[in-house]
């Protein structure tokens, strides 16, 4: 920790919940007053830009708010800000401002106040470019030798550079085997661009070999065009770093010899114009911004560093100078000039907390209070001692940290599932291949202590599975009360089911003392359907596509006693096997081992074996917790069924895609049927009817297609609903097999799970499956 604080000249919080990065940052005489004063532009992600010429407070002033000039929100977050000459038919100061998918650039101008208020800004734009590529970072500079002027450089994230001659787009290049950007400067001396890429070495690149290199829209077409005509783009040097590089900056303090100045992770880097080392600092912190810049000294420069322990460092090449402390942790820092004092040191934290300051000598010393001298009576001490340690256990078992919730609640649920299937279905779809869809009952119970008002019990089951009604509004209850609630549940749709678990909530209001209308509250509870619900027995079959084996620590046991309910029905009567005929799936076999404690699980669809696999893990664990065996463990040897789980995300990933292919030709057809429309309109409207010129045949043809492909989009969907609850099946059933293999806890299974799992819904957003097909495929 330093001795010393930075001295607070000026400081300022910007807004509430923005956020601020390095390039958020500049100063500068930005509205071109001529005074030789810089003026400081900060713009936020979240794309407000302001404009500050601080000074320091009087003692009368109750308000810091006249030094803020200028406040614009733009509808865009802003990426980096940056002064320089942009438009060609000036020579003044500009303000280009860099957008995700827009360059532009403004001019900032002052009108002097006639009252008291002050002077009046504003800020005109000037030109702007849309950008085709997301933008990450830019620089600027007399690119080329040009004199008067500043031409613009815009990295994108996919790796090319665009170059901006003022109000024209000059042209791009693709770096070349680049897969991340990286800070990017320019140096003037040799006309060179300096980048960091991805594989940590320094790269430089000249701007005459950029401008004669293979032009190409595309890095495809780059690539293919670089091997028949023009010029391959090579850098000029390289140099090695070994780390990432968290920014780059070339101060112009020599034209003898330009030195270029990279912060990485650990060690901060000097490297001449020419790739050649000139110094290399090993830093012992973590930095978070630096800025270089001249020194009193010939062939020596000072270097402002700050870091994540709330310091600015002051080097001189490689030798510390000068500590100071900070408030904040900046993310960019700069050196202004401003009437009333000049060097002061400008920075700007990630949250907004802007701060101009310069190093001051007034030490910060912490002095301890003094302690009264006075002799100890052990006794006393002790007796205070034994009384305290007897309130600490008393209040350790009477209450935690944290208020502990009421031991029991206002309202209980208990929901009661049949054992046995209607005897007549309630089923909205009677029958589904060939085989009749049954339906099971389940009762709610609500008990409550108190009076409760407007109670509203919603019941919530995961497709394909219905209930009769999943709303019920209950009348109010009166201290004591008890009331049953029923429905039946049963499936609804043409394919099997990911999870068989319901949850049923009841909000309602419960008075208080404090409170007589009543405090929002809600009970909860699961109920389990049974497999019964979904499947049939049916005769067991030796062979089948898809297996797994699972293993039991015991003998093995009969089936028929584990699955009593399915046994009885069964045509087979052979104990080591049972078949499992879902009603809108395939066939699944249980079969026994008769030498071994082994029970193989087998299918023609890998996602229909995870009902099956989670009843027959859960019924081992009930049957011999009922004989009192402590010690039964499941376990699975292997190996993961990865392919067979990745032709299921593969198949979903497929699904999707074509959605949003059909979503495009929708898109591309309607409006092609909007024109035709507007143009048969027109001539309709004309008061000298002319020819139709078949527009009412393009119109019929393009309606049909527009029909054509809605269907199919609807067909889509429907086959992306199952093929979402397929994937959800698969992944429960990964999970079962990942948490047998390696012994895995409930609360190890429900982590993965979190991970895992898909969500509840289908989203067009981007879903875990992308991210496991593209890039945990290879490694797994």
């Amino acid at each position: 920790m330093s001795l010393f604080k930075a001295r607070d000249w000026w400081a300022s919080v910007l807004g509430e919940g923005e956020e601020f990065d390095q390039g958020c940052l500049c100063v500068g005489d930005v509205d071109n007053s001529g005074s030789g004063y810089d003026k400081i532009v900060v713009g936020s992600f979240m794309g407000m830009l302001r404009i500050f010429s601080p000074h320091p407070a009087k003692p009368d002033e109750q308000t810091e708010a006249d030094a803020q000039l200028l406040e614009v929100q733009l509808p865009d977050p802003i990426i980096q800000v940056e002064m320089g000459k942009f438009v060609s038919c000036s020579e003044l100061l500009h303000l280009a401002v860099l957008h995700p998918r827009k360059l532009s650039v403004y001019a900032v101008s002052g009108t002097a106040g006639n009252v008291e208020h002050g002077d009046q800004y504003q800020l005109r734009l000037v030109y702007e470019h849309n950008l085709q590529r997301t933008a990450c970072n830019m620089t600027y500079g007399p690119f080329g030798g040009v004199t008067g002027h500043h031409f613009i450089c815009i990295q994108s994230m996919d790796g090319m550079l665009m170059f901006f001659e003022q109000e024209t787009y000059a042209f791009g290049r693709f770096l070349p085997g680049f897969l991340l950007p990286g800070p990017l400067s320019y140096c003037i001396r040799t006309d060179s661009f300096i980048t960091v890429s991805s594989i940590r070495q320094v790269e430089c690149y000249r701007y005459e070999t950029l401008a004669v290199a293979t032009d190409a829209d595309t890095r495809q077409d780059s690539d293919q065009q670089s091997k028949s005509s023009g010029k391959r783009l090579t850098a000029d040097w390289t140099l090695v770093l070994g780390e990432e590089a968290l920014d780059i900056c070339v101060p112009n303090t020599s034209s003898a010899m330009s030195s270029i100045f990279v912060l990485g992770e650990r060690n901060l880097f000097c490297v001449k114009d020419n790739g050649q080392i000139r110094f290399m600092k090993k830093l012992e912190f973590n930095p978070s911004c630096f800025l270089p810049y001249g020194s009193v000294s010939e062939g020596s420069t000072n270097i402002l560093m700050c870091n994540h322990n709330n310091m600015l460092l002051v080097y001189q090449d490689v030798t510390l100078k000068w500590v100071a402390q900070l408030s904040c942790v900046p993310v960019a820092v700069r050196v202004a000039n401003f009437p009333e004092l000049k060097g002061l040191v400008v920075t700007l934290s990630s949250d907004g907390h802007l701060q101009c300051s310069y190093m001051g000598t007034d030490p910060s010393f912490f002095t301890a209070p003094k302690v009264d001298a006075r002799e100890v009576n052990y006794d006393e001490v002790d007796t205070e001692m034994k009384m305290l340690q007897k309130v600490i256990r008393e209040a350790s078992k009477t209450q935690d940290i944290l208020p502990r919730a009421e031991t029991e609640e206002e309202l209980t649920l208990t929901a009661i599932v049949s054992s046995h299937l209607d005897e007549v279905s309630c089923a909205v779809i009677p029958e589904m291949n060939g085989m009749p869809v049954p339906s099971v009952t389940v009762k709610v119970k609500i008990k409550n202590r108190g009076a409760v008002h407007s109670p509203k019990m919603t019941v919530c089951v995961q497709p394909p599975l219905g209930v009769t009604q999943d709303q019920f509004v209950l009348d109010s209850m009166g201290s004591g009360c008890e009331l049953v609630v029923r429905f039946s549940a049963f499936l609804n749709g043409h394919y099997p089911p990911a999870d068989l678990c319901g949850d049923i909530a009841v909000s309602y209001s419960s008075a208080t003392e404090l409170n007589p209308a009543g405090i929002p509250r809600v009970s909860q509870c699961k109920f389990n359907l049974p497999l019964r619900l979904v499947c049939y027995p049916s005769s067991a079959i030796k062979n089948a596509k898809y297996k797994i084996t699972v293993d039991t620590n015991k003998p093995p046991v009969n089936l028929s006693e584990v699955f009593p309910d399915f046994s009885e029905k069964s045509e087979n009567n052979d104990s080591s096997a049972l078949g499992f005929q879902l009603i809108t799936g395939s066939r699944v076999i249980v079969l026994a081992s008769k030498t071994s404690q082994r029970y193989r699980i087998q299918s023609e669809s890998f996602e229909d074996i995870w009902l099956v696999a989670k009843e027959l893990v859960q019924r081992f664990d009930w049957h011999f917790a009922s004989l009192g065996v402590k010690d039964f463990r499941n376990s699975f040897t292997g190996p993961i069924p990865l392919p067979e789980f990745f032709e299921t995300v593969d198949h979903h990933f497929e699904l999707r895609v074509n959605a949003q292919k059909y979503q495009d030709l929708l898109s591309e057809r309607a409006v092609q049927f909007r024109a035709i429309q507007r143009r048969l309109l027109t001539r309709f409207k004309d008061k000298t009817p002319g020819p139709l010129q078949n527009l009412d045949t393009l119109m019929e043809g393009t309606y049909r297609q527009v029909i054509a492909l809605a269907d199919a989009a609807e067909d889509n969907r429907e086959r992306l609903i199952q093929a979402f609850t397929r994937l959800r099946s698969a992944t429960h059933l990964l999970i079962l097999l990942l948490s047998l293999w390696q012994g895995l806890s409930s609360e190890q299974t429900a982590i993965l799970e979190a991970t895992l799992l898909p969500l509840l819904q289908d989203t067009p957003q981007l879903v875990r499956e992308h991210i496991h097909t593209h890039t945990h495929k290879p490694s797994l």
